[in-house]
């Protein structure tokens, strides 16, 4: 059976009591719409486009993914949603993507391994990364394995390969892309490529707002661009296929062809 998918572009600050509301627009919105899982953007939680860090961060007890949670119980959807959680250090947090399974249960909590250390920003400077040889984060709604990656991760294939390895059939890509000279292209190529090579449907929810790209996409595991966002905040939704992610599969056998596979470094 399809997947009924709802991607939230919402624009996140530093307000987290209006994060909130937004994300709860969102779900309820996709319920109307009978959706199955609502994808919402790496920092829903808050978000300050100079830094994002401590003072962002919440635990998992916390209001943000208390609130997923609750949420996901009460329409009986899973929610995905990046946030920051308190690191191991007081000068550090990190980067997360949390999963709100149907019953109201955490299916899943993926740490960002790559930080955005490039293109003049420097994430590590307030953030920790997440171990690189954790296992790969899937969880299961409806007949699809979705696997997670966040933002910058999205440039490193091996990320997105170990995901497929795990048995994702779909990747989740909560992203804050960061805008700038040919960021929405490298945006919208790479999360093509990563559908292409790991013959997976892909989708990428960005965030809106000053700073970021926002352009959330939805692409089959051919590649084919079926959803695409413009740069404001929307809401939109769509199904994915599992039948046509085996077809995809059985065609062009990539997966099983290649001869090398990916260690943690």
């Amino acid at each position: 059976m399809t997947v009924r998918l709802t991607l939230g572009q919402i624009e996140a600050s530093a307000d987290h009591a209006a994060n909130r509301a937004a994300v709860t627009d969102v779900v309820r919105e996709a319920a109307r719409e009978g959706s199955d899982l609502v994808v919402l953007p790496e920092y829903a939680s808050g978000y300050d486009p100079r830094a994002v860090g401590p003072a962002h961060a919440e635990p998992l007890d916390g209001p943000f993914v208390t609130l997923l949670r609750e949420l996901a119980r009460e329409h009986g959807l899973s929610v995905v949603a990046g946030t920051t959680l308190p690191g191991a250090a007081p000068a550090r947090a990190v980067n997360a993507v949390v999963v709100a399974a149907d019953d109201g249960e955490i299916a899943g909590v993926y740490r960002k391994v790559h930080l955005y250390d490039a293109f003049g920003v420097r994430e590590s400077d307030t953030l920790e990364p997440g171990p690189a040889d954790a296992a790969p984060v899937t969880f299961r709604v409806g007949d699809l394995t979705f696997g997670l990656l966040t933002c910058y991760d999205l440039r490193f294939p091996e990320s997105a390969r170990r995901a497929a390895d795990a048995g994702a059939e779909a990747l989740l890509v909560p992203a804050a892309w960061a805008s700038g000279p040919l960021k929405a292209d490298h945006w919208r190529t790479l999360l093509r490529a990563r559908a292409i090579e790991n013959t997976s449907a892909v989708v990428g929810v960005g965030l809106a707002g000053r700073g970021v790209t926002g352009r959330s996409l939805v692409a089959t595991a051919d590649g084919t661009v079926t959803l695409e966002l413009d740069a404001t905040p929307a809401t939109a939704t769509t199904t994915l296929d599992p039948a046509a992610i085996t077809a995809t599969r059985r065609t062009n056998p990539a997966l099983a062809n290649r001869r090398y596979t990916t260690t943690p470094r």
